[in-house]
């Protein structure tokens, strides 16, 4: 038969066991609170800095105002790269990243909704063009992350393919933009607006 001293050490025990190893139903409340909080907390900053990369494109509330502003960001961020040396190889890497960002978003609006919207109002052809250019873009990204940056071939390709996408500009600016954008209503290019708004912000 345990003693009364036998019985308060085997308490201790137990107890400490538990404090030690086992989490109360207080304890594991509490910690699933946290983690709710953190993901909540994740979650808004997040949604948070969605908006705030949108916000820039989208602010102008004109889907292809919006548009044109993204290529000013573009042809900015190749004046950065251009700006840059040879010694300056991790500068390279992190500018060609972002470049490689702004064109996948602005890709991705055009994409999945001004090239569609310029099938539906007859114009297949311009279209089919652009997102041919568009396969021209990815391949001059692919051969640039492949490269070794820390030469004058790889600012040449560089050149070269800001002359190709300021092509591409030129002909959506002065071209596709304000013909499509004159053969729809005000109710139409709106909603046009918001499908393209709503794309970016997902990619954002």
């Amino acid at each position: 038969m345990a003693t009364k001293t036998q019985s308060r050490q085997s308490s201790k025990s137990r107890s400490s066991e538990k404090s030690a190893f086992n989490w109360g139903d207080g304890n594991r409340n509490m910690l699933l609170g946290a983690a709710v909080a953190g993901a909540a907390v994740g979650l808004a900053a997040n949604m948070g800095r969605k908006f705030l990369v949108q916000a820039t494109s989208g602010a102008s509330g004109d889907w292809a105002d919006a548009l044109m502003m993204e290529h000013e960001l573009t042809l900015a961020i190749f004046d950065k790269i251009e700006a840059t040396d040879d010694s300056q190889t991790v500068m390279r890497s992190h500018l060609l990243m972002k470049l490689k960002y702004a064109l996948s978003k602005h890709a991705n609006e055009e994409e999945n909704v001004i090239y569609p919207a310029l099938r539906h109002a007859g114009r297949t052809q311009d279209a089919e063009e652009l997102v041919a250019e568009h396969g021209m873009v990815k391949n001059y990204l692919y051969e640039l992350e492949t490269m070794r940056n820390d030469s004058p071939e790889w600012l040449a390709r560089v050149r070269s393919f800001r002359s190709m996408i300021e092509e591409h500009i030129r002909d959506e600016e002065d071209n596709v933009f304000p013909t499509l954008r004159s053969q729809l209503s005000d109710e139409q290019n709106s909603k046009l607006s918001a499908m393209m708004n709503k794309e970016g912000f997902k990619f954002a």
